[in-house]
């Protein structure tokens, strides 16, 4: 007998992606894979407590306000995941047993553990599935004029009891043929002058541990950066707010500096 296919999403729970100006006229496709920590109904809190539920485990803390102010500056699309990467991670593959954690940093995520693969499934379909299939339909929707993706992330200042001085990273694969924006966009953060910023910090890319610059970025030539920027210099409104106008300043010259 075949294993029924459970139902995750339910009347009352939200569509797993926000699309904001889909018509924008900028070159840049924004993404933030991990900008909600929301959790479906059917899921309940997957054994985590409340307080654990508004770390960094369970979002990237800042990044969905930066983002959208982002977008609302350079007039550009921009996919936004709402629901908790704990729930699944939208920057892995989902065949990835880190696509949905049993333990994040410390904390165990006891919702996690012993799942099916028609429980896993549904993850993948009803939350993984919508986020890039609209991703993948605004490039196909652009593809006849210039497009540059830029992935939207923000990373923890300690992570697993270590501080992090960097405060702004540019990440990229070492492997990748095309690493020309990346490289543009060191430059013109370090010439800010007051920044601390990482090459390929706190993170780096690659095929086996990130999802969607490989696949939205890499395999369809599309120029592409991704940027971390350390969460509490985006906790709040002015933080936000100031990142947001920095990168809408720089990423056009990137922009401009990549097509000469």
């Amino acid at each position: 007998m075949t294993e029924q296919t459970p139902q995750l999403l339910g009347g009352d729970d939200p569509e797993p992606v926000r699309v904001l100006r889909p018509e924008g006229t900028s070159d840049f496709l924004l993404t933030a894979d991990h900008a909600g920590r929301l959790i479906p109904q059917s899921l309940g809190d997957l054994g985590v407590s409340a307080s654990e539920l508004q770390r960094h485990i369970a979002w990237d803390i800042g990044i969905a306000a930066t983002t959208e102010l982002l977008s609302q500056h350079l007039d550009a699309p921009a996919v936004l995941q709402v629901y908790s990467r704990l729930v699944i991670d939208c920057n892995r593959d989902p065949s990835w047993p880190s696509a949905v954690p049993v333990i994040s940093e410390h904390t165990p995520i006891s919702g996690n553990q012993r799942l099916s693969a028609s429980q896993r499934d549904a993850r993948r379909r009803e939350i993984f599935a919508p986020y890039h299939n609209r991703i993948d339909a605004l490039l196909r929707d652009r593809m006849e004029r210039p497009t540059v993706l830029v992935a939207m992330h923000s990373f923890t200042p300690v992570y697993k009891g270590v501080a992090r001085a960097v405060e702004v990273g540019v990440l990229y694969n070492p492997n990748d043929r095309d690493t020309r924006l990346p490289h543009i966009m060191l430059e013109l953060l370090r010439a800010e002058g007051d920044v601390a910023v990482g090459d390929n910090e706190p993170y780096s890319i690659t095929d086996a541990s990130d999802y969607t610059v490989p696949v939205h970025g890499e395999a369809k030539g599309v120029p592409h950066v991704e940027i971390e920027i350390r969460q509490d210099l985006i906790a709040e409104p002015a933080g936000q707010a100031a990142w947001a106008a920095r990168l809408a300043r720089l990423l056009p010259r990137a922009d401009a500096a990549l097509s000469r």
